[in-house]
């Protein structure tokens, strides 16, 4: 057991190796979240740090606290003329794009595994409903993964693809989180109601954008009418009413994710007071959660488990890089008019990230067969993603003629 002094050293190292790894990061074009994972798991019990970590449920509240700040962030940074004209495509994007990559990614790991005896989980391998949890829980974009990379570019994203995007990984994460609880429900009790499901999905969209809305509104007003004693307690006062909406969304049925979203671009397109402050103070606790969530899940990992999966993950993640996702986004956007260069660039940018990460923890707090070793898949299917993906977005941009010098 380690004392509080150690702790606070531990905290204090991984913090400044991790600020320090965001410079070299943006420096270099490298995605700073595939550094923080590699930080975390440096860290862990077979790294160099010792550190013994292996707790599902501290991490699931780490990363639900951490996102919930993230996508806010994402939200206050989004401004509404780019994504009122893109409102459909996004959409389809986020509800028909995550079914389709579920069903696709799903169907191909379970014959994968089943299959071949090199790439087997266990002694029969997965079922067909591991196959599609594993698919619902990587299903989902992840915005911080995406705009971490482009904000440290020195050419623009055109503005319909950024808002397309931005619309995108903002709200495709209720029906990825549906689709999983619903998929492992049916795997640990056996059950599933198409109607409840569907009325499920409509209950989480529809209160999460009765509620954002709302909290949009109000966390609008209060800024600009409470008068406080000092200018530091206004963003204080502002984070307390984010994670107030999210709580109160989880309690009423509502995705909570997509409510901080919409509560984010709510207030963000609207003038409040000690917006300076606000938006500085969210830029810091914005990059301390991305960096503490990060950290823990790269503590979660046992880095010898690895090689056993790393087969089996290189293949799922290329497999959902150059088919799923190209597939689900030219579907998606079939019957809206995309250029076959912009619809090919979107298909590449659909960075895996935070939310598949939280979302793997669920199974083992279930324990569901085979959960760890899904873990260790869908971590190194992250992992590809980002690295792989995330490094080389920019030349895509370029080669495809959609980034231009400012």
């Amino acid at each position: 057991m380690l004392s509080t002094e150690q702790i606070f050293v531990f905290i204090g190292v991984l913090l400044i190796v991790s600020v320090l790894a965001s410079k070299a990061a943006n420096r270099f074009g490298i995605p700073s979240l595939l550094l923080f994972l590699l930080i975390g798991m440096l860290a862990g019990t077979d790294g160099i740090g010792q550190l013994e970590f292996d707790d599902p449920n501290i991490a699931m509240f780490i990363g639900n606290m951490a996102l919930t700040i993230i996508l806010f962030s994402g939200g206050l940074d989004t401004e509404w003329q780019k994504i009122r004209p893109v409102l459909k495509p996004g959409l389809s994007l986020a509800t028909l794009g995550v079914l389709l990559s579920v069903v696709l990614v799903g169907t191909f790991a379970w014959w994968m595994l089943g299959s071949f005896s090199d790439f087997k989980i266990g002694s029969d391998g997965i079922s067909w409903g591991q196959g599609l949890l594993l698919g619902a829980i990587i299903s989902s974009t992840d915005a911080a993964a995406v705009f971490s990379v482009f904000k440290a570019s020195p050419v623009p994203l055109p503005l319909r693809i950024q808002g397309l995007l931005e619309l995108e990984s903002g709200t495709n994460d209720p029906m990825a989180v549906l689709l999983t609880i619903s998929i492992l429900k049916i795997l640990t009790v056996g059950e599933f109601i198409p109607l409840t499901f569907l009325g499920q999905l409509i209950l989480q969209i529809g209160v999460a954008i009765a509620l954002g809305y709302g909290a949009g509104r109000l966390m609008g007003w209060s800024l600009n009418h409470l008068s406080l004693p000092s200018s530091g307690l206004y963003p204080v006062f502002l984070l307390a009413l984010v994670f107030l909406t999210s709580g109160l969304t989880t309690l009423l049925g509502g995705s909570a994710v997509l409510a901080v979203y919409i509560a984010g671009v709510v207030l963000g397109n609207r003038p409040f007071a000690e917006s300076g402050m606000i938006l500085s103070f969210q830029d810091g606790i914005t990059w301390l959660a991305q960096i503490l969530m990060f950290l823990t899940f790269g503590l979660l990992i046992v880095p010898d488990q690895l090689p056993e999966i790393a087969g089996v993950g290189t293949a799922i993640a290329l497999f959902m890089m150059l088919i799923a996702r190209p597939v689900s986004v030219f579907i998606s956007l079939s019957l809206s008019q995309w250029q076959f260069r912009e619809k090919l660039f979107i298909s590449w940018v659909g960075l895996r990230g935070s939310v598949p990460m939280i979302l793997a923890v669920l199974p083992l707090t279930e324990n569901l067969d085979q959960a760890s070793e899904l873990f260790n898949v869908v971590f190194f299917v992250v992992l590809l993603s980002i690295g792989f993906q995330g490094l080389t977005l920019l030349p895509a941009g370029r080669w495809l003629g959609l980034l231009h010098a400012k």
